[in-house]
């Protein structure tokens, strides 16, 4: 079945219908990993938005409830060279545009992905719309010109979980303290390779905040003999304080930062009362709590291949990224706030640490999945500083 990519500047691509049958809209983007498409499908930040893979082949290893990085997909839609019709991997469990018509996310393939990443990278991200009901591209078109923009809008509210929740993958579950928590997640040594089956006997506790956290930062933080508590976006300070945490975890999230203005309040309650550790859109809200700015990018971060430096040691990490909006560094005051890791591409601030408080982020995911493993000790720094503040 034919369908068309239509952008709001008015370039469309032609191409062929995968996964679900009909329409999705929202921003586009283009990712640059090379492998993990599905923990992209399932990473929450992509709430809002259509995503482009620059690997030419997608779905030649399928699909496995293991490597979900969330109960179901967040992307609108997704733009491919080439589906692959064949999965050739043992741990394949559905084919890939089987699993995306499961969850009801339209596709485009048989598509020049280069010249649409081109566009994107000239031009900057702009809204789209997919369907294969509608052929006529004029009023494709106008569909994708009617839809919000992503700026201005918390997308947050989309993803949160509903209601606090006991992360427990020992057992093979989430064990919610009430209902419309996260779906179960079973514990599998297979996912995570060279990592052991069991993570160790927590021995402390980290209050999560859900802006649209990824499984692998639970795993991470669990593998560092955490306990995790992870409650709704909206969770006042006062309540996270009543759980007794040895620390606060921020999590990624799609969309602006700006409109997330409970975040931000609730971070400046926090801030210097216990150790926090924020990620992507919880590196964001820091910045803003602490009185910075922040800005949109051309067309964002988005993949496993991005050269970060440490400011201290000059040393170069690896890193993955999924973020389109960034924190200016010239907003943040310099007696308070040290600039720790930038972004060899494009010199963005990719993290910052306080110079007084027990407070640090990092714009990357360290927890890659997918991604390089440079990064993981950073939730080692984060135990250490949780056990220094409790000693």
């Amino acid at each position: 079945m034919p369908a068309i990519l239509a952008l709001e500047d008015g370039r469309i691509f032609r191409g062929e219908s995968y996964g679900a049958k009909g329409e999705c809209f929202g921003e586009v983007v283009f990712n640059t990993s090379l492998t993990g498409y599905q923990e992209i499908f399932t990473d929450p930040s992509y709430s809002g938005q259509i995503v482009v893979l620059t690997n030419p082949q997608i779905g030649n290893y399928g699909t496995n409830a293991a490597d979900d990085e969330a109960a179901h997909p967040h992307i609108e839609g997704l733009a491919v060279r080439e589906f692959s019709p064949v999965s050739s991997n043992w741990r394949s469990q559905q084919a890939t545009d089987e699993y995306l018509e499961r969850f009801h996310i339209p596709a485009i393939g048989e598509i020049d992905t280069r010249a649409l990443v081109r566009h994107l990278r000239d031009r900057g991200v702009m809204r789209g719309a997919i369907s294969s009901l509608e052929m006529d591209a004029e009023k494709l078109i106008a569909k994708a010109r009617a839809i919000p923009k992503i700026d201005g809008h918390d997308l947050v509210q989309n993803v949160t979980t509903k209601s606090r929740y006991l992360w427990d993958s020992t057992e093979g579950r989430a064990a919610s303290t009430a209902e419309g928590a996260e779906a179960p997640f079973v514990w599998e040594a297979s996912s995570s390779p060279g990592q052991e089956l069991l993570p160790p006997e927590p021995d402390l506790h980290v209050v999560a905040y859900d802006f649209g956290i990824k499984r692998n930062i639970l795993r991470m933080l669990e593998r560092e003999g955490c306990r995790v508590t992870v409650v709704p976006a909206m969770t006042s300070a006062e309540e996270v304080l009543e759980l007794q945490p040895d620390g606060i975890f921020l999590s990624n999230g799609p969309g602006d930062p700006e409109p997330v203005t409970y975040g931000q309040e609730n971070i400046r309650k926090l801030a210097g009362r216990k150790p926090i550790f924020g990620i992507c859109l919880g590196h964001q809200l820091i910045g803003l709590a602490l009185g910075g700015k922040t800005y949109k990018l051309k067309f964002g971060h988005h993949g496993g291949n991005h050269p970060v430096q440490q400011a201290g040691t000059g040393k170069v990490e690896i890193t993955a990224h999924n973020h389109n909006y960034a924190v200016d560094p010239d907003s943040l005051k310099e007696s308070e706030v040290e600039l720790t890791h930038i972004d060899l591409n494009d010199g963005t601030l990719e993290g910052l640490r306080h110079r007084s408080l027990p407070l640090f982020s990092v714009q990357y995911h360290p927890e890659a999945s997918p991604g390089p493993h440079d990064s993981h000790y950073l939730f080692r720094d984060f135990r250490k500083l949780m056990k220094e503040w409790k000693g």
